[in-house]
């Protein structure tokens, strides 16, 4: 696995992988499809590409199969399984991780849809952790990624799956998603359209709902002590994830659910100029400044048009001299219409290889991919890194 020196079977370290990826909630999404299509179809393109001794640009082809079909199938239906109480990263998960086994694989067209047949029936990933404080989140990409590639090599054994078991009528939409979707959208376009330009880096490791909040937020001149009520505008469908339960929200009781808190992360970024890693660590959660601040947000509702991780962002500050401050950004930071320079983002890539030395070579090896004869350098390169940085902890 790419996070340590051991070699694991193909499904261990695609579950492995998927689970480092997004442990962290700083992962890539997909606005429309409200996935984090990293996290599902990297574990698997490289564990079962390493375990092939595929090239880079196999590997790279297949894991743009997976991006493609975790974007399309989620956006086919947007929210919808968000709605239904679902972790849609998840239960699309399963279907890319199956067809970039498939790919690599060398697998038939009957192949790959019979893995995608038996894929759909290991869709899942509830969002109950939202109510508990919980962390199994971090879990799903991993499941969906050993569950596609088992898929995969179960269908490649004989194995059969329906072949309606998206658009069936007890397929995955019927099944998952609360709201109606459009099977022939998933299709539309393909090979011409790509989704995987779409995908958004996040800058915030939290929850990417609440980031164009926090931007709006980001020039506020008012000094703390001078803010008496903060007035936010955040769209439906963001609600229920990032603002509900509100007693929870303005109190997280996990760093996981401060991940997942709007009021809680505006008041530390008020308080502390910035979100970072470490705004989440456990013994910030009691402090009693961003509890106190917290409370004094106002969330209201906007349009429920487009989707919600698209919408904008608003916030007024009204202070105790009765000066109102507004914010508004029309998308976050790291979204395509707004997106990190090369700078910012290879700033982020370095930070979170503890700024290695090393990590100027793993980072070039990954923006060349493309020309690699295989993976083996990059996973001794990050193996090494993450061995020095457990060293040092």
């Amino acid at each position: 696995m790419v996070g340590g020196n051991e070699y694991l079977a193909v499904p261990g370290a695609a579950l492995a992988n998927g689970v480092l990826v997004h442990a962290l909630d700083f992962d890539d999404t997909h606005a429309q499809g409200l996935v984090h299509a990293t996290a599902v179809t990297l574990p698997a393109a490289f564990a079962v590409g390493q375990s092939m001794k595929s090239s880079g640009a196999e590997i790279l082809a297949a894991a743009v199969v997976g991006y493609e079909t975790v974007c399309r199938i989620a956006a086919g239906s947007p929210h919808g399984f968000h709605a239904r109480g679902m972790h849609a990263t998840s239960v699309c998960g399963t279907l890319a991780a199956a067809l970039i086994t498939s790919r690599l694989q060398g697998a038939s067209a009957e192949i790959a849809t019979n893995a995608l047949g038996i894929a759909a029936s290991t869709s899942g990933g509830l969002l109950e952790f939202l109510d508990t404080g919980s962390d199994t989140k971090t879990l799903h990409p991993g499941f969906a990624s050993m569950n596609g590639v088992i898929a995969a090599e179960l269908a490649a054994a004989g194995g059969q799956g329906p072949h309606t078991a998206i658009e069936g009528k007890r397929g995955l939409y019927a099944s998952l998603s609360a709201r109606d979707a459009d099977p022939e959208s998933v299709v539309a376009g393909l090979g011409d359209w790509w989704e995987t330009i779409h995908i958004s880096i996040k800058p915030i490791p939290a929850c990417q709902l609440m980031h164009v909040t926090l931007d709006a937020a980001k020039d506020s001149p008012i000094p703390v002590h001078e803010i008496a009520r903060i007035e936010v505008v955040v769209h439906p469908d963001s609600s229920p994830t990032v603002c509900e339960p509100r007693d929870m929200k303005d109190s997280p009781r996990t760093p996981y659910e401060a991940k997942f808190s709007l009021p809680w992360s505006l008041a530390a970024q008020l308080i502390d100029g910035e979100v970072s890693i470490d705004t989440y660590r456990s013994e910030f959660l009691d402090r009693s400044d961003i509890i106190q601040l917290s409370q004094m947000v106002e969330v209201n509702l906007g349009p429920a048009e487009g989707v919600a991780a698209e919408a904008p962002g608003q916030i007024r500050i009204h202070t105790t001299t009765g000066s109102i401050w507004q914010g508004s950004v029309t998308g976050s930071k790291g979204t395509p219409q707004h997106p990190l320079t090369d700078d910012e983002l290879l700033r982020k890539f370095r930070a979170n290889c503890g700024n290695n030395n090393q990590a100027e070579e793993l980072a070039d090896l990954i923006l060349h991919l493309a020309d690699q004869p295989n993976v083996d350098r990059i996973h001794d390169l990050a193996s090494s890194i993450v061995s020095k940085e457990v060293q040092t902890a």
